[in-house]
């Protein structure tokens, strides 16, 4: 497996960026991993890490409310999404110019994401999917989770003054995290496989495990995500989670996180693991730390010991999920 994981990119190349803080470290060197191994093309792309730690931006608004879907919440650093907000600095680091590809830290990929990085854009700035998953129109929320996005084309893209913006309430998280203000005509999709919303099979190129609920690195840890509101969606529900918030704290009654689904996405994730220990890419001690800090299960080590080859995996998987 040829490259490397850099801590910034070239440049001269298009980059796959994976944001992601201390809480989610493990699950971006894997993915960074996956990237590398499962693409015939190497020497023409760079990976980069965008860390929320080295933000201090972020850090500045600890405890401050911002606007989420029409109502104040509080900003915590602490939170397991708490690197969000990064999905929209690759511009920026790209000096506004060349492609760049930009996933969350617990996508994997599957296929050789030079195929989505080389694809004709057909003179659009973003390339997605929509969140609902039935849905092939771009005219509502966009899933930002993986992202195409051709740099030039992308100058208002700010990452602090839109962050500001949230806290200022001139701008929803919601709509900044789904593209809402985005003109619909500078959005093309791609094919949902490039972002496969926890489903595995011959079509997937990008495995997504957006269920925070079951991600397979932590099986049977505290939650330590804030579900959102379902305001829209249904609004006692919304207003009993708001209620459970401020009397009780953003994760109580939460309960712990579940073991995955289907065996072949835990499996995938720990197969991969296995790899980057061997590559020396993650260290046991470092996994050992992980644990300690309840960032990973506890048996994660016997999960990988346990866990099938990965190539095995990707030939078993079925024709469609």
């Amino acid at each position: 497996m040829n490259g490397t994981i850099q801590s910034e990119p070239s440049r001269q190349k298009p980059c796959v960026f994976i944001h992601t803080n201390h809480k989610q470290i493990l699950g971006a060197l894997v993915g960074a991993h996956s990237l590398r191994r499962q693409s015939r093309h190497n020497d023409r792309f760079d990976v980069c890490l965008i860390e929320h730690g080295k933000h201090p931006f972020l850090q500045e608004k600890e405890g401050q409310p911002f606007l989420r879907d029409g109502i104040e919440r509080i900003w915590r650093n602490e939170d397991l999404q708490s690197f969000t907000p990064l999905r929209f600095m690759p511009p920026e680091l790209m000096g506004y110019q060349g492609r760049a590809v930009v996933i969350d830290p617990d996508v994997f990929a599957v296929g050789d994401v030079w195929d989505l990085l080389s694809r004709d854009m057909q003179g659009k700035a973003i390339f997605c999917r929509p969140r609902d998953r039935r849905s092939r129109s771009v005219e509502g929320r966009m899933a930002t989770s993986v992202m195409l996005l051709d740099c030039e084309k992308l100058p208002h893209w700010r990452v602090r003054e839109q962050f500001q913006a949230l806290f200022d309430e001139t701008l929803d998280y919601k709509d900044w995290i789904t593209l809402r203000h985005e003109p619909r005509e500078s959005i093309g999709l791609f094919e949902s496989g490039w972002n496969d919303l926890d489903r595995f099979s011959q079509q997937t190129r990008m495995l997504h495990t957006t269920k925070r609920w079951t991600q397979p690195w932590k099986a049977g840890l505290p939650i330590d995500f804030t579900p959102a509101d379902k305001f829209r969606r249904f609004p006692p529900l919304g207003w009993a989670l708001w209620a459970r918030r401020r009397l009780l704290g953003d994760h109580a009654l939460l309960g712990h996180y579940r073991v995955h689904p289907d065996p072949n996405q835990e499996g995938y994730f720990f197969g991969l693991l296995r790899e980057c220990v061997e590559d020396g890419l993650v260290t046991p001690a470092m996994i050992e730390e992980q644990i300690a800090r309840k960032h990973v299960r506890a048996d994660a080590f016997a999960a990988m010991e346990r866990a099938p080859r990965t190539d095995r995996i990707l030939e078993v998987l079925p024709a469609a999920a």
